[in-house]
C-alpha cells in the first residue's frame, strides 16, 4: 500500500481510513511531511474539522540535540521562493476539536539517540543542518527523490535498508510505540462509538501504525483519498 507517492512532477500523500467489519468507529490516517505547499496544509486542516478527536505528533519540550535534527527541514521554508511551508500546529488543527499527543519528551527522545554508536550519533548532528541547507538550495525539486516514497511494506532492497537502521529504530522506535498504547487506549474505551479518530504523524510512522491497528485490533484500510503535497515549479 502506498504512503507517500513521488513521480516526477508531484508528491501525493495518501490519507487512509481504517475500519473494523460492522463499526462505525474509525481511524483516520493523515501521513504528514513536516514541509509541504501551504495549500497541502489547508488540506488537511479542513478534514480534520470534520473529525471528533485528533492525536497529533510532537515531540514535547526542549533539546539542543533534536532541534539540530529538525534543521533539515527548517531550512527549506525560508527561501521565499521555494513557496514551501514548515509543518506547525496553527497550520494544521483546527478550534474545537480535542487533541492527544502521545509522543515522547526531548528527554525520552535524545536518550534514544545517545544509544547509537558515538560515532554514527556525532555523523547524523552534522549531517542533519548540510541537508536542510540542500533542501533550501534545491527547492521543492529537492523532494522528487524516490528515497522518499513510502509504503507499508519496502518494495525494494533499498527502501528495506532504509528502513532497517539502527538509527531509525533509534528515533522512531519508542515514538511509535507510545503512539500505539495510545491508539489502543482510545480504541478500548470508545470503540464502539460512531467517532471519527484522526491520526496527524509523520509519514514515516505510518507503516507502524497501519500495522499495528491491524495486527492488535482488527482495523482494515477502507478507503484512501491522495492529497498533493507539493508540485515542483
Amino acid at each position: 500500500m502506498q504512503i507517500i507517492e513521488v513521480t516526477g512532477y508531484a508528491v501525493r500523500s495518501a490519507v487512509i481510513t481504517m475500519r473494523r467489519t460492522g463499526k462505525p468507529f474509525e481511524f483516520v490516517i493523515f501521513p504528514m511531511l513536516h514541509v509541504a505547499s501551504p495549500t497541502f496544509y489547508s488540506q488537511v486542516r479542513l478534514r480534520l474539522r470534520e473529525c471528533d478527536l485528533i492525536v497529533v505528533e510532537g515531540i514535547r519540550g526542549r533539546s539542543a540535540a533534536v532541534s539540530s535534527l529538525t534543521l533539515a527541514y527548517r531550512f527549506a521554508p525560508r527561501r521565499r521562493r521555494n513557496d514551501l511551508q514548515e509543518q506547525s500546529d496553527g497550520l494544521l488543527l483546527p478550534e474545537g476539536v480535542p487533541v492527544v499527543n502521545p509522543d515522547v519528551t526531548a528527554a525520552e527522545a535524545l536518550a534514544e539517540l545517545k544509544t547509537l554508536p558515538r560515532s554514527t550519533y556525532l555523523l547524523l548532528m552534522i549531517a542533519a543542518p548540510v541537508m536542510g541547507l540542500v533542501f533550501a538550495l534545491r527547492g521543492p525539486r529537492a523532494f522528487l527523490d524516490e528515497d522518499l516514497v513510502v509504503e507499508d511494506l519496502p518494495s525494494t532492497l533499498r527502501a528495506e535498508m532504509l528502513a532497517d537502521n539502527d538509527v531509525e529504530h533509534a528515533m522512531m522506535g519508542r515514538r511509535d510505540q507510545r503512539l500505539l498504547d495510545a491508539l489502543g487506549e482510545i480504541h478500548t474505551e470508545r470503540g464502539e462509538e460512531p467517532l471519527r479518530v484522526a491520526i496527524v504523524y509523520g509519514a514515516g510512522h505510518v507503516p507502524a501504525i497501519v500495522s499495528g491497528l491491524w495486527n492488535r485490533y482488527g482495523y482494515r484500510p477502507r478507503e484512501a483519498e491522495w492529497l498533493t503535497v507539493l508540485i515542483p515549479s
